[in-house]
């Protein structure tokens, strides 16, 4: 599948705002949030534990741009991605952990739904050696510093990963990782297409986007970063 038949647009750069927590978050926020092509809404790993399909389903009705469920598959793939696509997702992840049998059925299936592969970096040393033993090369990578992770100060996003990458595979390639409206510019500087923003209660030691803000004032602000 082409970038441009997804709803991707090459050369664009894209900010998705990931949803961890409960529908009741959605609701509240997701309709403050401005349509933009450049605005991809996530249902995030917890976000859809807690709420299953029917919370992917119940934000596709919301939203009719761009939607990953990120379910960061690690086994089982052909029947969760057709579980994702079926309840409205455009981008499906995997974990790039998983075995590389999963990863090939994955981005096979991916395909066969007519939905965008991707694969979450996260815990992986080397993305590109990852990359390079996949028969099925997926249409987005995300270089990832997990939640947790955050934790540590010494811990930080690997842009280096993204020239190893693109070096050899035309792909999206997404960052996240304690991203803030003030950090972003930083990963397009480094060269990622794609900066994912997690919305963060008031008392998480993880940085993003605080629910408590405005975010009718705020995602014009972060989209200028993006650019055109």
């Amino acid at each position: 599948m082409s970038k441009m038949s997804s709803g991707l647009v090459p050369n664009r750069r894209y900010i998705q705002i990931a949803f961890n927590h409960t529908l009741n978050e959605v609701h509240k926020i997701l309709p403050q949030i401005p349509y933009d092509p450049r605005i991809i809404i996530e249902a995030g790993t917890p976000f859809c534990k807690r709420e299953g399909m029917a919370g992917v389903r119940t934000i596709r009705r919301m939203w009719r741009g761009l939607l990953v469920a990120d379910l960061k598959v690690t086994d089982g793939a052909a029947q969760e991605v057709q579980f994702a696509a079926s309840a409205g997702a455009n981008i499906i992840t995997a974990a790039g952990s998983s075995p590389t049998e999963t990863l090939d059925f994955f981005t096979e299936a991916c395909h066969q739904y007519g939905v965008l592969s991707a694969i979450d970096m996260l815990g992986v040393v080397n993305p590109l050696r990852r990359l390079l033993l996949l028969k099925n090369k997926p249409d987005m990578v995300i270089i990832h510093k997990g939640r947790d992770e955050e934790i540590n100060p010494r811990n930080i996003i690997r842009y280096k990963d993204i020239s190893k990458v693109r070096g050899k595979y035309d792909l999206l390639i997404s960052v996240a990782g304690g991203l803030t409206p003030n950090k972003v510019r930083s990963g397009f500087f480094n060269g990622a297409e794609c900066c994912i923003l997690n919305i963060v209660q008031a008392n998480d030691f993880n940085e993003g986007i605080s629910v408590d803000s405005n975010f009718q004032k705020l995602i014009p602000v972060i989209l200028r970063e993006a650019g055109e």
